[in-house]
């Protein structure tokens, strides 16, 4: 499960257009949670690190995976799921009313599990978390 700590942070009342900067910068909203923003329920949501290149680019070696058990998942969503007993993060559809999953590599080959395994949704990831300044 993962922890909610506060981690207030301000909030600008404008979104970055990552160009020039606006005129609106002295405007400054309340403060912002990250936790609280990615954790919409904290008895539900788990902590995941993302490990392989399976899911890229969508997700990254190292990221963090925000997982919600309390959503109802969705086709096209990207989940946990547990196959055979073994977690995996994919991409969901639904085939035949049977869940089907998929990289998002397109170099990696198609994730072709038994058609008598056994697949089972764990959650939702609600939220993935990169860092872009390499740890020193």
């Amino acid at each position: 499960m993962l922890s909610v700590s506060p981690f207030p942070s301000r909030s600008w009342a404008f979104e970055f257009c990552c160009g020039f900067p606006s005129p609106a910068d002295d405007w400054i909203e309340d403060a912002i949670d990250v936790s609280r923003l990615v954790v919409t329920n904290p008895a539900a949501t788990f902590l995941w690190r993302a490990s392989g290149d399976c899911m890229t680019p969508t997700i990254l070696d190292g990221d963090y995976l925000v997982c919600d058990r309390s959503l109802a998942p969705v086709s096209g969503e990207v989940v946990v799921a547990v196959v055979d007993g073994e977690p995996t993060v994919k991409r969901l559809t639904y085939v035949a009313g049977r869940p089907a999953l998929s990289h998002d590599n397109p170099r990696a080959l198609p994730f072709t599990p038994d058609p008598q395994s056994e697949i089972s949704i764990w959650g939702v990831v609600a939220w993935s978390l990169r860092a872009h300044r390499p740890n020193r």
